[in-house]
């Protein structure tokens, strides 16, 4: 999925104005203190790469979902956090004090080579989310290069994501080193994959994963399912599962997957047992086989038979994606399922990929996400990848024009 598409590394950026699309969208205290800052940490590599080769980097990203200029959504603390990571390579790091008009373009027409220049919050202009090409042309008229680093927005056909792309040389477009790591791991889930394969999926909704499921039960070995969209397909093979969370108009759905997966000749493993409790504030469970859930009760975790029965799969596979918790892992009585997939995922030697969302803050927790060969910082994108839909913002590395617009 990378073909056409140009590292950073070879584009010719030493004393132009090089625009990058980058994910800041960290999370924020209540103070406006950075809670997690990874995401930056994350785009470190391409920064320091495009400041060392002489460039004038222009970073735009956008924090949260702001409706129009707000000071909870500027990117203020950001900027700071950014500038303690690039001391003292950079000196500076400046923030304009809007994405687009006089003031944004004097700061930017001031750089010197190795400058780096924050925009403010891009999502601050409706014209990003709505891909306006008025908007789009006005920040690509602040540079002459164009990087891609966000992979978690690439499934967004926003301004700085798609719609400015098309407005710079096909020579002078491509993806930075984030981006590129994402696509290659990503890619080895897809067509000639190292066997067994184990996709591990779990999370609140078949709604939500059942586009993953049905493209990679055409090349997994085994899937192994879990969370609260199990209830959903224990339910749709005639089990009671008492008043566990069931998405009751996704049982056909459930019940023709699991018949195409049987005729791909797809291992599908549904929890044995599970550990219940009357309700998700319950300050403990017990382990229950499916087959015996009480009506009163609810499935909140996979149970012991299960997590060994997912751990058999996983630590001799070849290949792993996990995607999703196996239960309500925010509650330390019922993690216990989850942080033994995490573990799993680390004892296995082979190719290991877990993908954005609840499924990262789990390995963060369990202390081993050390241990895995890629984690994904696009959970939504991520999702798509594998999907195998084409992401806009990685199909516009390819597609632009040749047009370009410059300052």
């Amino acid at each position: 999925m990378s073909a056409n598409i140009r590292s950073v590394a070879d584009l010719d950026v030493t004393g132009r104005r090089v625009f990058v699309r980058v994910d800041f969208n960290v999370p924020l205290s209540d103070s406006g203190a950075i809670t997690d800052d990874s995401r930056i940490v994350a785009a470190l590599p391409t920064i320091k790469h495009l400041v060392e080769r002489g460039a004038r980097v222009i970073l735009g990203s956008h924090l949260g979902r702001p409706k129009g200029k707000s000071k909870d959504t500027s990117l203020l603390p950001v900027a700071a956090r950014l500038a303690e990571l690039l001391a003292p390579l950079v000196p500076e790091v400046r923030l304009t004090d809007e994405p687009v008009g006089d003031g944004a373009r004097k700061v930017v027409m001031d750089m010197r080579d190795g400058d780096v220049v924050l925009l403010e919050n891009l999502r601050w202009v409706a014209g990003e989310e709505k891909n306006d090409d008025a908007y789009a042309k006005a920040l690509a008229g602040y540079a002459e290069v164009y990087v891609n680093d966000a992979f978690g927005t690439a499934h967004r056909a926003h301004a700085s994501t798609a719609g400015m792309v098309k407005h710079f040389a096909a020579e002078a477009r491509g993806a930075g080193f984030l981006l590129l790591r994402e696509i290659e791991f990503l890619s080895k889930l897809l067509g000639s994959v190292r066997k067994p394969y184990v996709v591990v999926v779990g999370g609140a909704k078949v709604s939500d994963k059942i586009g993953v499921l049905e493209n990679l039960s055409k090349v997994a070995t085994s899937i192994l399912i879990g969370g609260a969209m199990a209830n959903t397909f224990l339910r749709a093979k005639g089990l009671d599962v008492g008043k566990s969370k069931v998405e009751e108009d996704k049982l056909g759905v459930a019940k023709n997957f699991l018949k195409t997966a049987e005729a791909n000749k797809v291992e599908v493993l549904l929890p044995t047992d599970v550990i219940v409790a009357p309700g998700i504030d319950a300050a403990a469970g017990r382990a229950m086989l499916v087959e015996g859930i009480p009506s009163g009760e609810m499935a909140l975790d996979i149970g012991p038979a299960t997590v060994k029965l997912f751990r058999e799969r996983i630590v001799t596979a070849q290949t792993v994606f996990w995607n999703g918790p196996l239960g309500l892992f925010e509650k330390a009585s019922f993690a216990a399922g989850t942080m033994a997939v995490a573990e799993a995922l680390a004892a296995c030697q082979g190719t290991t990929v877990v993908g954005g969302g609840d499924s990262v803050a789990a390995l963060s927790a369990s202390g081993v996400a050390d241990k895995i060969s890629h984690i994904s910082t696009g959970g939504g994108a991520s999702l798509e990848f594998v999907e195998g839909q084409e992401l806009p913002g990685i199909a516009a590395l390819r597609m632009a024009s040749e047009k370009r617009s410059s300052l």
